[in-house]
């Protein structure tokens, strides 16, 4: 990957959780108006950095009108010379920013350790001062597998699904597989509609006729309510576990 990829983004993004007939309904009624992505297919890596007490975390489920996090993205397995990105993301009422870098994965997992940035820049700084002021460290990793389709008309609209939502608390690097335990239910679909301003009016009725509603869902918050605070309060999480892709 070159530096030509998209560095800064903001936008609006809002999430769904369907069930399998809204998932089908929605890749109906979206088909004259959207087109499947470059990629189309592909699975998403993740690792969620945090304080050792959870900090970022637990004040992003506050629902406060600013919240940030950091993560380094892979899509699919890398290896050592493989582009990831180093991402901070930040949401500022409803409006997400989010701000990264690419580089080699065993560069990112160096920095990431503590070490150096391959390269000066004004989002490295960003990253560094995030890093210094809440010295994280990684806590988990999320994966899952993304179905992805852009406006035909505006290629800014894009809405993604995401399936076999996955976590492990082992092996936290992205060289090392996809494999987890399962985080939702296997008949759940994520959905994203993520757009820079108002959501076309067809998408809106569709939305509507299908009693599809907007949540708030976080992937990693997902994790720390549904699996963390259950093994804290005395719990046995027991989900299917997913291997490596």
């Amino acid at each position: 990957m070159s530096d030509a990829i998209q560095s800064c983004f903001r936008r609006y993004e809002k999430k769904y959780l369907l069930n399998e007939k809204q998932y089908e309904a929605m890749k109906n009624g979206m088909a004259p108006y959207m087109e499947a992505d470059k990629f189309s297919h592909y699975t998403i890596c993740n690792i969620y950095y945090d304080t050792d007490d959870y900090r970022l975390i637990r004040a992003s489920l506050e629902k406060p009108v600013y919240k940030e996090k950091l993560r380094v993205r892979s899509y699919g397995t890398v290896q050592n010379g493989d582009p990831v990105f180093v991402e901070l993301k930040k949401k500022y009422d409803g409006v997400v920013y989010k701000r990264r870098v690419t580089m080699k994965a065993a560069d990112a997992a160096r920095w990431m350790r503590g070490g150096e940035p391959d390269k000066e820049g004004q989002i490295q700084r960003e990253i560094d001062w995030f890093m210094r002021a809440y010295r994280p460290s990684p806590k988990v990793f999320i994966a899952y597998d993304r179905e992805a389709y852009a406006g035909v008309e505006n290629s800014e609209l894009r809405v993604t699904f995401d399936t076999a939502l996955r976590w492990r608390e082992e092996a936290l690097d992205l060289r090392l597989g996809s494999g987890g335990q399962l985080l939702l239910p296997e008949d759940t679909v994520l959905m994203e509609i993520k757009i820079p301003g108002a959501a076309p009016l067809w998408l809106a009725r569709l939305l509507s006729e299908n009693a599809i509603f907007s949540t708030s869902f976080s992937k990693y918050g997902a994790y720390y309510q549904n699996v963390l605070l259950g093994k804290k309060a005395g719990g046995h999480y027991q989900k299917e576990v997913l291997k490596s892709a």
